[in-house]
């Protein structure tokens, strides 16, 4: 299946049958006059919101504003005219991103996202400026005197406080200024480096040694040949010693970064920042942390299982963690899930199922894994109602949870149509919330469906990955935390961040995997360590919550789909406990998390009884 045009044609296919994405409805190229025509618009959209902001006198400074008429029909134009232009933004971003992302080594994408990045540095300007003049209102008496106001009364909300964290205006600026050549570089850097990292590979004693791809290399932990996944092992571990110097470098500077900014900027700690970007309080996160640890045994009890039924031992080693399980009928070919896909989100909702339809049909997902490639998965969206995502795909079910997974992210943004870019503003929390139902969806139908081999793929398949977002998230965040907190004194070393993160994997995984074979270099895997906010807990929110979300429509499905696709349009404009109380939920109380987790210990009693 290959569409008719793509964001990258200058490697061969590594597995020609699956789709690369179609980004010609949005522009014919990077070279066209048409892409060219609309990144000049946008380009113009921010110098016309300058001069906007200036004849409003949308200010920086702390003047407070008195909300009369004037203010109002003030406010009014400048809140039109900022939603205008991220919108114009968004699709030009997300089209360089499209290239960027399946094809790194693109000079042209290279260059257009750079020049990108600089030229869009007065917009995040202008967003502080618009914050700070915000900040200096009653948002109060402006959200009773204006109904584009009223509309968008979350954002003012939370605008009044991120206010009072700003600095002064130039200092601002020099940060935006500077951000050109410290965090965003070094997050480039680790982009770049790990999307074109080639690893020496021998299958066996008798192959010749290739130079593999990252993203294929990591794609051999679920090999089903025990022996090829230690030596794909062995070799990915060598490959990142090999870029660790550099990559120790980036993170070093990214979190110095993080913690100058956050303590120049007032907040308690990073984590608080994070927290409230991702619209909850600590008390939430010490509810959900607290009830994932002590879930922590029945995780390892899987982990234990799983070391028996697959060589016999009682502690798992790293490269067994992703091994497959089960000898299913269900080969899932590209074809094959699309369909099932299609016809599971249509149990749901005939509106889920139009959607996953079109974007199969107009090839919105690049499934294909090549060199140049980034590894892992995301879903973004590009104009209106449309998205397209990207995935490694590898025919099992790992490989139709995580399509899945992508495509609640998709329907998400469906749901959002008709919001204006202020009130699309969705936290990670949050954002993980229709991915994780949508996960589901298909996971209930196909252990539905199979047989006892097809339920236990299916059944470890989900435990594999669930396992990694409540005990690997955990260890993630405490390595963050602790990296964070190490880094207010100094650098740390390669060999330091290794056994920080050696530390975290002992602490939480436990007796589960055999502690001398764990993997060190996971910090410098994961993408998201090079941003500048904690990126980790929010994922294990989103799962819970998720779970729970699906809990609720088990036992109601009247008129849940209609409750449910309000929420997902809501989540730009309350916090995560408002939407949460839509449903019933509380989670400032353990309880709600105890019971989300109860339901995977249930899929452990499942696993073991399976394999025992």
């Amino acid at each position: 299946m290959t569409p008719p045009a793509t964001s990258s044609d200058s490697e061969p296919a590594l597995v020609p049958t699956l789709p690369r994405w179609d980004m010609t409805p949005f522009f014919p190229s990077l070279e066209s006059l048409e892409f060219e025509a609309a990144y000049a618009k946008v380009l113009s959209r921010i110098a016309d919101l300058s001069a906007l902001f200036d004849t409003l006198q949308v200010s920086g400074d702390t003047a407070p504003v008195t909300i009369d008429a004037d203010a109002v029909r003030a406010f009014e134009q400048a809140a039109g005219a900022f939603n205008a232009t991220l919108e114009e933004i968004r699709t030009v971003r997300a089209y360089i991103s499209s290239f960027l992302t399946t094809d790194s080594r693109n000079e042209r994408a290279q260059a257009k996202a750079s020049e990108m990045q600089r030229e869009s540095i007065p917009l995040s300007l202008l967003s502080t400026r618009f914050t700070a003049w915000l900040g200096a209102m009653d948002v109060a008496a402006l959200i009773a005197a204006s109904p584009v106001a009223a509309d968008h009364a979350f954002y003012l909300h939370e605008a009044k406080v991120v206010a009072t964290h700003l600095l002064p205006p130039d200092q601002e600026a020099l940060i935006a200024d500077l951000s050109l050549s410290g965090g965003s570089a070094w997050s480039k850097l680790h982009g770049d480096l790990t999307s074109q990292l080639a690893v020496p590979f021998r299958r066996t004693g008798s192959d010749p040694e290739e130079a593999i791809p990252m993203s294929v290399i990591r794609a051999l932990a679920s090999d089903p040949d025990r022996e090829t996944r230690r030596l794909a092992y062995e070799a990915e571990i060598a490959a990142w010693e090999r870029a660790s110097v550099p990559l120790a470098a980036a993170l070093n500077s990214i979190k110095q970064e993080t913690g100058v900014l956050s303590r120049r900027r007032g907040w308690e700690s990073p984590l608080a920042a994070a927290c409230f970007n991702n619209h909850i309080d600590q008390a939430t996160l010490e509810a959900m942390l607290s009830a994932a640890r002590a879930s922590f045994p029945d995780f390892r009890r899987y982990l234990r299982a799983k070391a028996r039924a697959v060589s016999g031992s009682e502690r798992l080693p790293w490269y067994d963690l992703f091994a497959p399980m089960g000898e299913g009928r269900q080969a899932w070919e590209w074809d094959d899930t699309t369909r099932f896909v299609a016809e599971q989100f249509g149990a749901f909702s005939p509106k889920m199922r139009q959607f996953a339809q079109r974007a199969f049909q107009e090839n919105w997902v690049d499934a294909e894994p090549r060199a140049g490639k980034r590894d892992g998965a995301f879903c973004m969206g590009v104009r209106a109602d449309e998205s397209r995502i990207l995935q490694n795909y590898k025919p099992s079910f790992s490989g139709v949870s995580t399509l899945a997974h992508e495509l609640g992210h998709g329907y998400h943004n469906l749901c959002l149509l008709g919001r204006t870019p202020m009130q699309r503003g969705t936290p990670m929390t949050l954002a993980e919330t229709a991915s994780i139902f949508c996960e589901t969806i298909i996971r209930e139908a196909a252990f539905a469906s199979g047989d006892r081999e097809d339920q236990l793929a299916i059944l470890e398949a989900t435990l594999q990955s669930e396992c990694q977002v409540v005990v690997d998230i955990t260890s993630r965040f405490l390595f963050e935390q602790r990296l964070l907190s190490a880094r207010t004194q100094r650098e740390l070393s390669v060999a330091e961040l290794s056994e920080l993160m050696r530390q975290s994997q002992r602490e939480t995984y436990g007796d589960g995997l055999d502690e001398n074979v764990l993997h060190p270099y996971m910090w410098a895997v994961k993408g998201h360590y090079y941003g500048s906010t904690y990126y980790n807990f929010p994922y294990m929110f989103g799962l819970l919550f998720g779970l729970g979300l699906y809990a609720r429509y088990k036992e109601s499905p009247e008129g849940f789909q209609e409750g449910y696709d309000e929420l997902l349009s809501l989540t730009g404009t309350a916090d995560a406990a408002t939407l949460g109380q839509r449903f019933g939920i509380d989670i400032r109380q353990e309880a709600f998390w105890q019971s989300s987790l109860s339901v995977i210990v249930g899929d452990i009693d499942r696993f073991e009884a399976l394999v025992a």
